[in-house]
């Protein structure tokens, strides 16, 4: 049955919702993306070198997992403050914090300053990205959102490709040192671009809203002490030895205490409210096991490329960009058809299925198999990662209100970061391990010489290719042999992932940005009924997706779960069930805005029944 769009659903297209400088906007968040983004992957290349003029490979996974660890403590902490006071200055904020780190990390003369700089970077670029994307969804409807997150994945592939370039370039010329000092010009354009261009519409001030210190300390807690369990055991310290199990202990008791004080808190910085969304859940999964995968994977490549290969770090940087290519193609693609279509739900799982590939590919590679085959193998991996990351964040972003999108945003990026640091301190941990043991029963019993070749702390990708075959041989299947069976590991967490995403439920995309719904808790302070739970005044916060209406600000709500996805080209700006679609109406309008929302309700419900199941 074929229904007319009401006079008042064509008048109020999706476009009228974005400001006349988007484009300004969207290159200003640009610019912080890449600042995010080039600081994970610039030291990739420079790494080895670090460690070798430093002094430890023992510590060369904390470089990695320092920042990590604390940009994910961060996440949900600048997600929950930026809802509460806004955007702008908190996104500030971060990129000073993070530039301070930068300063530290150049001047760093030992192991410890570097793993300090690192963790001060990460105390800043934990807000970076996720505030970059939260304000993307401040302005711009889940709809056309797509097209966006598909550009700013993009940003993510060109500075994997870049970052291990520059960091290469940078260590074979000025020296490594650089690699920290160029985030300080580009901290500063950062910087500026935010301020001229960042000029999101103005929220309503949460007056009496309270920080959450005591869940923010606590999540800190638990956070480190997994951290510190995946990095120290087993190599270390025995995974039964008492500090493994004192931390293991800790972690429990942390999550424990964090989760009864999140549920008595008043403004909690990770609502649990949040997980009666079964979209939210299932994403969040799936990201936590896409998030060990992927960085476990990226962060040990080009160190296995300059050792396997031979070649130097800035060579090391161009053999990873077929995978980035490939993450960037799939990226931009995927997000311009969900914009096109409103179907989104097939390009995760098949992001899954290409994931689990590529990693079966990768882990079947052997010292004398071709580079090109290498890339090839790397490329079907970056197709996977291409088709799933940022289309997860967008269906997180459409099951919650605008009031709650960057705490919902920042909660998801934080389980991903614990994966993503679970993922580097595990692989990173067991290569170690594994490389010593390997080089111990590899390296020919030669005395004097072999002693200091078998220390894998002294290892260079030069000092290594200058050694003897009798001890370079050795030494490169060590290598190989250490990393990358690791990677056949990994494919469970993709199938479950796969598993996962099969039962999130496809909801319309919202074609209007609602600055005005209410949350549950807002909502028994002004007397208006939200839908479920203690989510945002909607639908879709009912975990099994049934179509349940809900009662917003007096306006009938879509409760569609599935239908229609693709096919509300035409339809309301009511189309996502997550949301009242538009400014609250007073309560002289409620009766004006009924009628048409039950118009587009009928149309939403597979063309069965046309009619509004009942009036708000």
């Amino acid at each position: 049955m074929t229904t007319t769009a009401s006079p008042r659903a064509a008048a109020r297209p999706a476009a009228e919702e974005k400001p006349p400088h988007i484009g300004l906007l969207f290159a200003g968040l640009m610019v912080v993306m890449l600042l995010a983004s080039l600081d994970q992957t610039i030291l990739s290349t420079a790494l080895p070198t670090i460690v070798g003029d430093l002094g430890g490979v023992d510590h060369m996974s904390w470089v990695i997992t320092g920042y990590i660890l604390a940009s994910t403590v961060m996440m949900p902490v600048y997600g929950r403050i930026s809802d509460l006071f806004g955007r702008k200055p908190v996104l500030l904020s971060a990129i000073v914090l993070f530039i301070a780190g930068s300063v530290i990390g150049a001047a760093a003369g030992s192991m410890s300053w570097l793993i300090a700089a690192r963790v001060v970077q990460g105390l800043g670029g934990g807000g970076l990205m996720i505030l970059a994307q939260a304000s993307i969804a401040d302005v711009v409807p889940a709809r056309e959102r797509g097209k966006y997150m598909g550009f700013m994945g993009a940003v993510f592939a060109v500075s994997s490709v870049a970052g291990p370039l520059l960091g290469g370039w940078l260590t074979e010329g000025p020296g490594w040192r650089w690699a920290f000092s160029i985030n300080i010009p580009l901290g500063i354009l950062a910087i500026a671009a935010v301020a001229a261009f960042l000029r999101l519409p103005k929220r309503p001030r949460d007056t009496g809203k309270r920080i959450d210190f005591t869940g923010m300390a606590l999540l800190a807690a638990a956070t480190t002490s997994l951290i510190l369990v995946c990095t120290w055991g087993g190599s270390q310290y025995d995974w039964n030895s008492p500090q493994i199990l004192w931390l293991c202990v800790a972690a429990v008791a942390g999550a424990a205490a964090f989760i009864v004080v999140e549920s008595r808190a008043a403004d909690p910085v990770i609502p649990l409210y949040l997980f009666k969304d079964r979209n939210f859940t299932l994403t969040t999964l799936a990201g936590l096991a896409v998030g060990v995968a992927m960085f476990g994977a990226i962060g040990y490549m080009p160190t296995y490329i300059q050792m396997v290969k031979g070649v130097d770090a800035t060579e090391a940087g161009l053999l990873m960009t077929p995978m980035m290519a490939s993450v960037l193609i799939t990226s931009i693609a995927s997000g311009q058809i969900v914009s096109r279509t409103g179907r989104y739900k097939l390009f995760p799982l098949a992001g899954m299925v290409v994931m689990g590939v590529g990693l079966w590919l990768m882990s079947s590679l052997e010292v004398a198999d071709p580079t090109w085959l290498m890339c090839l193998y790397l490329a079907v991996f970056g197709a996977g990662i291409g088709l799933s990351m940022q289309i997860l964040v967008l269906i997180v972003q459409n099951s919650f209100s605008h009031r709650i999108v960057g705490t919902a945003t920042a909660s998801s990026n934080f389980f991903r970061q614990v994966g993503a640091t679970v993922g580097s301190a595990v692989v990173g941990s067991l290569f170690v391990s594994r490389l010593k043991d390997l080089l111990s029963e590899n390296m020919p019993a030669v005395p004097g010489r072999a002693t200091d070749a078998a220390d894998p702390n002294s290892f260079t990708p030069e000092s290594v290719q200058s050694l003897p075959d009798a001890f370079r041989d050795p030494i490169i299947q060590s290598y190989n042999d250490a990393l990358l069976p690791i990677f056949l590991y990994m494919i469970p967490l993709a199938v479950l992932a796969l598993l996962v995403l099969a039962f999130v439920v496809e909801k319309p995309l919202a074609t209007r940005v609602d600055r005005d719904t209410v949350p549950a808790d807002d909502a028994a302070a002004t007397g208006r009924t939200p839908a479920t739970g203690h989510g945002a005044a909607t639908k879709n916060n009912a975990p099994d997706g049934d179509e349940e209406p809900a009662v917003t600000t007096g306006r009938l709500a879509v409760t569609t779960a599935t239908a229609g996805a693709g096919h509300h080209n035409g339809a309301s700006p009511l189309a996502d069930g997550t949301r009242s679609a538009g400014p609250a109406p007073s309560a002289g309008a409620h009766a004006a805005a009924a009628a048409p929302s039950g118009e587009r309700t009928g149309r939403k419900r597979r063309g069965r029944h046309a009619a509004p199941r009942h009036r708000a």
